[in-house]
């Protein structure tokens, strides 16, 4: 045995080398009883409140989506109204067709990944600022062909049909368990996805993509993947939008509005942690809760709280959370510990 090789076994046996800490086991059992406790909730409290977390769980899968495409993908876009649009229509075509809504909300997040293809072609010619500013044009043009489609309801939109004939009390509780499983979805798929070898190439890309490519990783590949998941999870909100309100109005759904809020959410929870969209969507949820009728007031006060952050802290309220307790809820990395004491995750 040549002298390296006894060196690397040695060293071997000193690390332990795992995809988890201690507290990540810790968290996990936290976090299994918060989620049955929210899958208990319209069981136990008024149905004002369950409608209205509904509204909380669309901005968690929203930022989510947001999250992984700039946040780990690198592709900073402020058209991704595109596809609220699209998979809020989506569920009024399907429920016009005798689909029932609840079932045409998976339909949506599908039409959605399908729509992204050739959007993607398209949007992947432009870099930087082009590549943000193509697809809020791109989710403008698709706002002005569902406007002229009288079958949509044109301008003024349309009502969703199908839902009519369930009780009230049952509506409001389906809705809220399939905005939860959304939300649910959003963050278990993007930590599955980050922690196998797409997560590794995508940050790669996010890098340096010359350098990612140089060492083999299929940049376009890695881009085309995250853009249809994120796709299709904006596809899936926008359905739960429509079955939530039972309309869809094409200036609303289609509104640039619902990326200043992705954007706003992350960056105010952390961008590129699993855990940033999620704690940002509260604190963001919280501050609408409180100040909506404050009116302009409000959205003075939400800029400022943005830039504070930008500028202050810059890896968001999550960022600060880890590294004043080293606390990860969805570790993507590898966690290396001697045989006495944990150690920094690689």
């Amino acid at each position: 045995m040549s002298l390296t090789q006894s060196l690397t076994e040695r060293a071997a046996a000193a690390l332990d080398v795992s995809r988890a800490a201690r507290s990540s086991k810790v968290s996990t059992l936290v976090m299994a009883v918060a989620v049955a406790a929210l899958c208990a909730l319209p069981f136990l409290v008024f149905a004002q409140v369950t409608d209205t977390l509904v509204n909380l769980f669309v901005l968690i899968a929203l930022a989510c989506m947001w999250n992984l495409l700039a946040g780990f993908g690198g592709l900073v876009s402020v058209g991704q109204q595109a596809y609220i649009g699209i998979g809020a229509y989506s569920v009024i075509a399907f429920a016009d067709l005798g689909v029932q809504p609840y079932l045409a909300v998976l339909l949506a997040a599908v039409t959605c990944a399908i729509f992204a293809v050739p959007t993607s072609w398209l949007a992947f010619r432009l870099r930087g600022d082009y590549f943000a500013v193509g697809t809020w044009v791109i989710a403008e043009v698709y706002r002005l062909l569902v406007v002229r489609v009288s079958s949509l309801g044109g301008a003024s939109g349309k009502s969703l049909t199908g839902l009519s004939g369930l009780d009230q009390t049952l509506r409001g509780a389906l809705t809220y368990w399939v905005a939860l499983g959304l939300a649910l979805a959003s963050i278990a798929g993007c930590y599955l996805l980050l922690r196998g070898r797409l997560g590794l190439s995508l940050m790669a890309v996010r890098d340096e993509e010359t350098a990612a490519s140089s060492v083999g990783i299929d940049v376009r590949r890695a881009k085309l993947l995250v853009y249809l998941v994120s796709a299709a999870g904006c596809g899936a909100a926008g359905g739960v939008i429509t079955v939530s309100s039972l309309s869809v109005n094409p200036d609303a759904i289609f509104s640039v509005q619902w990326s200043a809020y992705m954007i706003f959410i992350v960056v105010i929870g952390g961008i590129g942690y699993i855990e940033g969209p999620l704690l940002g969507a509260v604190v963001f949820f919280a501050l609408q809760q409180l100040l909506s009728d404050y009116g302009s007031w409000y959205l003075i006060l939400l800029g400022a709280i943005g830039m504070a952050v930008a500028l202050w802290l810059p890896r968001g309220l999550w960022g600060l959370v880890r590294d004043r307790t080293g606390l990860s809820l969805f570790p993507v990395g590898y966690f290396v510990r001697t045989r006495a004491a944990d150690a920094d995750p690689t």
